[in-house]
């Protein structure tokens, strides 16, 4: 597995301001696919939202690089991979939960191909928030539709996939957020998730500062309007944001990831 020591922030955020004009220009070269970068306050916390187009921005998966078999492990060596294959890294997310041997916990998959199947094992402390009821699936299925489902829903939709991952708990659940959570608890980490607001309009977000899953549930719910959302990781979520560097957890928090979103253009 790759060390993530050397993923490093290319450079400090701009104004906003600037990066509108940033994006601007950049869609002014039909090789670059724009999309939505902004950051939210939220109940006196600070989040970064990316917000993805299907129509336009082709999101998928990686786990291994397919020249060496061996798996990415940070976002810098997929970014390099693209690189090498004419390909300019637009976003990039890790993926959700894995485990002890930096495989992903629950189904992933990859281009069409079930590379780990659903897990649908119960109480497992282990798993940690994994086991956290329900954990669900964030899914882009061959219509190109997104969806985030529970993940016994998912498997009694029976519906194939192009691309997958798992990962718990559920945030949000039919516009409810999870029961499980606890309003005013202490426990706090950087944390990342995900929602398809419609089948073709995708958000990402990642929080700035520890939060607890109350209120990242109520971010997704309330102010993005998300009636289904999935947690992905904490502690060590970061997401690539070309022309702004890396936003969310402390560099020094990062460690290997195991499938990693992203979205490229062809340079």
């Amino acid at each position: 597995m790759r060390s993530s020591t050397h993923i490093r922030r290319l450079r400090r955020r701009p104004p906003l301001a600037l990066l509108s004009a940033l994006w601007l220009l950049a869609g002014c070269n039909s090789q670059v696919q724009p999309m939505e970068s902004r950051e939210v306050t939220f109940q006196g916390q600070d989040f970064t939202v990316v917000s993805l187009d299907l129509h336009r921005e082709a999101l998928t998966l990686h786990w291994k690089n397919t020249d060496t078999g061996q798996p990415f492990g940070d976002i810098q060596s997929l970014r390099e991979w693209g690189a090498a294959n004419g390909k300019r890294l637009m976003f990039a997310a890790n993926a959700g939960i894995y485990d002890q041997s930096y495989a992903p916990l629950g189904l992933y998959v990859e281009n069409g191909k079930t590379l780990v199947p659903l897990n649908l094992v119960r109480g497992n402390p282990a798993a940690g928030n994994f086991s956290i009821r329900p954990n669900g699936v964030f899914a882009i299925y061959r219509d190109g539709r997104a969806a985030v489902r529970t993940s016994t829903d998912f498997k009694a939709d029976a519906k194939p996939v192009d691309w997958a991952t798992q990962s718990g708990p559920m945030l949000v659940i039919d516009g409810k957020i999870n029961d499980q959570f606890i309003h005013d608890s202490n426990s706090t980490k950087w944390r990342s998730g995900v929602c398809a607001r419609t089948p073709y309009q995708v958000e990402f977000v990642v929080s700035e500062a520890p939060v607890n899953f109350h209120t990242f549930a109520q971010l997704f719910r309330d102010k993005l309007g998300c009636r289904d959302a999935l947690y992905l990781d904490g502690t060590i979520s970061q997401f690539y944001i070309d022309g702004t560097g890396y936003a969310g957890a402390p560099t020094f928090m990062v460690k290997p990831y195991a499938g990693i979103f992203a979205v490229f253009a062809e340079q």
